[in-house]
């Protein structure tokens, strides 16, 4: 099977090593040979610490999609839009199976591109896009595939959870530790689609595609961040006995899907607690199957690369099924749910000023919208005059929740936005 490779970076990198050093055992296992015949890349006297001479370098891409010694296209490229899903489409619409690490893509254009699959009746596989080596798309596609799936969820970005695990064996504050993650590389020097949960909720938006037979709504997935988070926060829920992750949550609602990409506070006997470092978990509740848990490292050249070139051998096996599990038709456009009906307790951060009266307010504000308290624990003043105030509810309405903030919004003894974390019980 004769296969180019775009994009030689991390991921395109690992791939040719894979192959090559995994060749006979992959030739075995996929029933012939996978070799890469053509690459292309921005920058061809680049350094990879691979030998691509071997290979024809190709300056212009989209003749990949056209040329008659190339059997599949590995798009490892990444964006949503431009060069990325210009070959996608050229390399379906050729009848040419594509295979892609580019979450952002499906995300967006994940529909579309599974509909020129189908008409072409070729595959289109990503297990690389969500979860790195973990194989939790052919987990949910094929393993569960009897079961009705109630809720998916899980830690889908390696560098947030890098980040919110050192805070918490370390002490240190947000900004340190995601200064350290940059140099280190965990961290791109722009974080954002990481440290704001963007890349975690294009994940997510495949992930409830594929467990609930819907079609991907990326547009409908409620999506927060971890730069509020502070050193603080960790320490307090420690003492609460949580520990706080970016959990990515989907749930198909008799009322619509609910998709949201958020940080909570997760049990300390809960398995996603345990998830440190770099690591990813996914959990996906099935009727009939019950609970189950897939982890491991969600990133990087190795994970990355063991998904593309397993999906390469699917393909050489002629395995493959409906890239969405099913026919894009028979996928549910479902509405988005209300996020104002979802019931639970909530960790609710306050930096108020020191002075008597502070409590009664926020407790007023609370008991008006019909939230109940569960405890209450407040720090000594900082130089500042600041005051650390931190309010755990019991179950309450995330509309009530919304409604105490909204009456506390003009208050003058709030020195800062108040910080809104759910529990994860």
């Amino acid at each position: 099977m004769r296969v180019a490779v775009v994009g030689l970076g991390t991921v395109g990198t690992g791939v040719i090593r894979l192959l090559d050093a995994n060749r006979d055992l992959i030739a075995r296992r996929a029933g012939r040979p996978i070799e890469v015949r053509a690459v292309n890349a921005r920058d061809r006297n680049r350094d990879r610490g691979v030998d691509i001479s071997r290979f024809d370098w190709v300056d212009d891409m989209m003749e990949l999609a056209r040329r008659d010694d190339i059997d599949v296209v590995v798009e490892l490229i990444g964006g949503s839009d431009g060069p990325a899903l210009a070959l996608a489409r050229a390399a379906l619409e050729a009848g040419k199976p594509l295979v892609t690490a580019n979450k952002a893509m499906l995300a967006h254009h994940g529909l579309a591109l599974a509909g020129l699959a189908e008409k072409s009746g070729i595959p289109l596989k990503y297990e690389a896009a969500v979860a790195g080596g973990i194989p939790v798309i052919k987990g949910l596609r094929e393993g569960a595939a009897a079961n009705e799936i109630s809720r998916v969820y899980g830690i889908l970005n390696g560098t947030c959870n890098y980040i919110l695990t050192t805070m918490e064996k370390e002490g240190r504050d947000f900004g340190e530790v995601l200064k350290e993650a940059q140099e280190l590389g965990y961290a791109e020097a722009d974080p954002s689609f990481d440290v704001d949960g963007v890349d975690a909720a294009h994940k997510l938006s495949i992930l409830a595609s594929l467990a609930f037979g819907t079609q991907i709504d990326f547009g409908s997935v409620d999506i927060g961040g971890i730069r509020s988070v502070s050193a603080a926060d960790i320490r307090e829920a420690g003492a609460l006995g949580y520990r706080i992750r970016l959990v990515g949550m989907a749930e198909n609602r008799p009322n619509g899907l609910f998709q949201r990409v958020h940080p909570v506070l997760v049990p300390v006997q809960h398995p996603l607690a345990n998830v440190d470092g770099s690591l990813n978990a996914v959990l996906a509740e099935g009727n009939f199957v019950g609970s189950l848990f897939f982890s491991g490292r969600g990133a990087g050249e190795g994970p990355t690369a063991s998904a593309v070139v397993a999906d390469l051998i699917d393909i050489a096996r002629d395995e493959y099924g409906d890239p969405f599990a099913m026919q894009v038709g028979q996928l549910a456009q479902r509405p988005k749910a209300d996020s104002g009906d979802n019931v639970g307790r909530v960790y609710l951060r306050f930096m108020v000023r020191d002075k008597p009266g502070v409590l009664a307010e926020i407790a007023a504000a609370m008991r008006d919208a019909g939230v109940s308290i569960e405890s209450v624990i407040q720090r000594g003043a900082h130089e500042d005059g600041s005051v650390l105030l931190v309010v755990v509810t019991h179950d309450s309405s995330e509309s009530a929740i919304a409604e105490t903030l909204r009456t506390l919004s003009g208050s003058d003894n709030l020195l800062a936005e108040p910080v809104v974390m759910p529990i994860l019980d």
